[in-house]
């Protein structure tokens, strides 16, 4: 009875030892979990596979998309009863163990899968003080994940290779797809290549490769598992030459996709399009040549999901390794929208409201339209159609340029602002003067084309089902999103194309071009049915392009890609344009001019402190001089108080009756009153 007791306490310090061994040291199971990033369009089709930081080609395996037939050929040559040891398969353990003392030399190991999987995630020489180990291990493996998990974990890490492990790897390499249906002698390949990896590559040593797959087909004929045809049909296919390369498509929308993911990504990207698009910005960048780059994105407005993203259109060309969509760069013109809809929305202004064109300062800044023309009174809408600086100006100024900048930081469109002072954002903004990515420019276009709502972009199908059901940020009012977006649908079209609403099934485009200083960015953006597209054309170093401006060079890219998106991801090409194609008479509800409540009449002519000659000239009489200016209504003038003549058009037409200073005032139909000072030389001195 002594012994008994003293056998059952000694099993019993062994289970404790067990026990705190198994908890001081277990299983490394974490090297499992470092993967390579398989990155998928929205369908599921393959667009680029990324490595592990080390470099190596390792996907998860899912036993659901491998195989079952090669799952079941595998545990019929490798470990049959799988299912049901415990990590440890005594029976076979002393099988192999009895064939090799007979063979004189090592026959089997008798390792099982999970000793196998011991050994993958810590590598050890062979010998037998490590198959224990691998024996101890094994049982605690099993402890811990179920039979499935196990597999899957063997067959992430089984070596097939130089890099390559793991079954999806091998068979991205050597046969170009996913293991989801594989062949008699695919599946006899790779199994017969982790038993010896380097001996066997079909890519470096096809004749050993070709040895392996013949003995593993000999095994699965003997076992019964393959009949005499099969097995012949399988020893003679030809050898793969793991030519394959693993996708590389969409390079940085995959990038941005995958960020901080640790397992595959199912990305918010539509291939087809995609494709479309990187061939369209090469064309196009060959086309406008001189190290020019161009970058596009594709967003759908309801879910946010970005379905085309070209960082750059090719990385052959310079700096075209760089997500030209990420990078900050002066917007020109493209914000002016914004300005305006914010206007729309404080009750200041609205489409028909007009607003002046002409030479302003403001302070030591003085803007100047692009072809240094202006244009006088003009309608809102005219101003935007046409990316009149002075207006937008005058619209910035009135909402306020600080409270502008901030609004679209809110949206998720922040302006970078530099060298100004303090970094503020001034009256320069409306012109392009501050920082913004295309990827931000999508999100306040998308935020246009969706009632005013701004939401980031969704890159993930994850991303995009939360985007659906986010409220987002009010960027403006649905009425005031609805009134630009008319105002830039009927904004002049490229050279050559006919205006959508004049086109069957052609897409209705509210769009806005912009040049930054220099001539250094082409911008064109706008919103197409369901879709907010970004295009930019630029070098990448950020040098001038001379006379390459938004609507010569990216506006055309835009309306191809409105036609292909319209054609791959459907939509109603005239989506908007029924709701949107009467113009509003009226500025209802705003301002008929665009004035500061404060701001009284301007006197155009005479300019103050003007001399003015008012003399005969070869005899003929004194000069009549006619008043001209501008204010709320029609002006009435008067010169040193007295009211000045009209003649029979209803000009107010002044002749001086003697030199020296005069005093010519201008008063509105609300009584406000601007005066300027002028000298009269010539006239008689009375």
């Amino acid at each position: 009875m002594i012994w008994l007791k003293r056998l059952a306490i000694a099993f019993a310090a062994l289970l404790v030892a067990a026990f705190a061994l198994d908890r001081i040291f277990p299983p490394p199971l974490e090297r499992g979990e470092t993967v390579s990033i398989m990155v998928t369009d929205r369908d599921g089709r393959p667009l680029r596979a990324i490595p592990t930081p080390d470099s190596y080609w390792r996907f998860h395996a899912n036993l659901d998309e491998i195989d079952p037939v090669f799952i079941e050929a595998l545990l019929e040559v490798e470990d049959q009863r799988f299912w049901s040891h415990g990590g440890v398969d005594w029976v076979g353990m002393v099988r192999a163990v009895t064939s090799s003392l007979q063979a004189g030399r090592v026959v089997s190991g008798g390792s099982t899968i999970t000793m196998q999987t011991a050994r993958l995630l810590e590598p050890r020489p062979r010998n037998v003080g490590s198959k224990l180990i691998e024996m101890f291990r094994a049982h605690q493996i099993e402890a811990r994940l179920s039979k499935r998990e196990i597999l899957e974990l063997y067959l992430t890490l089984a070596p097939y290779g130089g890099n390559i492990e793991g079954i999806r790897a091998a068979s991205w390499r050597y046969f170009g797809r996913e293991p989801d249906r594989l062949s008699d002698d695919q599946i006899a390949l790779l199994i017969a290549l982790p038993q010896s990896p380097e001996v066997r590559r079909p890519d470096l040593r096809p004749k050993g490769a070709d040895a392996g797959r013949k003995t593993i087909v000999s095994k699965l004929e003997r076992l019964g598992y393959l009949d005499a045809a099969r097995a012949e049909e399988a020893r003679t296919s030809s050898m793969p030459t793991g030519a394959y390369a693993f996708p590389a498509r969409a390079w940085h929308a995959t990038d941005r996709a995958a960020r901080n993911a640790t397992a595959d990504v199912t990305s918010t990207i539509d291939a087809q399009l995609q494709k479309e698009m990187e061939a369209l910005a090469l064309e196009h960048a060959k086309e406008f040549g001189k190290d020019t780059q161009v970058a596009i994105l594709v967003v759908n407005i309801p879910t946010r999901g970005v379905r085309a993203a070209v960082g750059s259109a090719s990385r052959d060309l310079p700096g075209g390794w760089l997500d030209l969509t990420a990078q900050a760069r002066s917007p020109g013109s493209t914000l002016k929208p914004f300005i305006y809809a914010m206007a729309f929305d404080d009750g200041t202004a609205a489409p028909d409201t007009r607003i002046a064109d002409l030479p302003k300062r403001f302070a030591s800044y003085q803007p100047d339209n692009f072809d240094r023309m202006f244009r006088g009174d003009v309608r809102i809408s005219d101003a935007l159609q046409h990316s009149l600086n002075v207006p937008a100006v005058l619209a910035l100024d009135r909402i306020g340029p600080e409270r502008f900048a901030a609004t679209l930081a809110l949206a998720g469109a922040p302006p970078r602002i530099h060298g100004g002072a303090d970094n503020q954002a001034g009256l320069a903004l409306a012109l392009g003067g501050a920082g913004m990515t295309a990827r931000e420019l999508a999100v306040i276009y998308a935020a246009l084309g969706d009632g005013g709502r701004a939401k980031p972009l969704a890159w993930t199908i994850e991303d995009e089902q939360r985007m659906q059901a986010a409220r987002g940020f009010r960027l403006m009012s649905a009425e005031s999103a609805e009134k630009v977006q008319r105002i830039l649908k009927e904004a002049p079209t490229p050279p050559g194309r006919m205006p959508g609403r004049l086109t069957a099934n052609a897409p209705q485009i509210a769009f806005k071009t912009g040049t930054s200083y220099g001539f250094r960015d082409a911008w064109a953006a706008g919103v197409s049915g369901d879709h907010a597209i970004v295009v930019w054309v630029g070098r990448a170093d950020g040098a001038p392009r001379p006379g390459a401006t938004g609507r010569d060079t990216a506006l055309p890219i835009l309306f191809e890609v409105a036609d292909r998106a319209i054609y791959h991801l459907g939509g109603d090409g005239a989506a908007g344009a029924r709701l949107m194609t009467k113009r509003t008479a009226e500025a209802k509800g705003a301002l008929q001019r665009f004035e500061r409540g404060s701001e009284a009449p301007q006197i155009l002519f005479p300019p103050k402190d003007a001399e003015l000659w008012s003399g005969e000239v070869n005899g003929a009489a004194s000069r009549p001089f006619v008043l001209a200016g501008r204010g709320n209504g029609a002006l009435s003038w008067f010169i040193d108080g007295e009211p000045c003549p009209i003649d029979d058009a209803g000009l107010p037409v002044w002749t001086p009756k003697r030199s020296g200073f005069y005093r010519v005032s201008a008063v509105d139909a609300t009584g406000r009153e601007s005066s300027v000072r002028v000298r009269v030389i010539g006239a008689p001195t009375g």
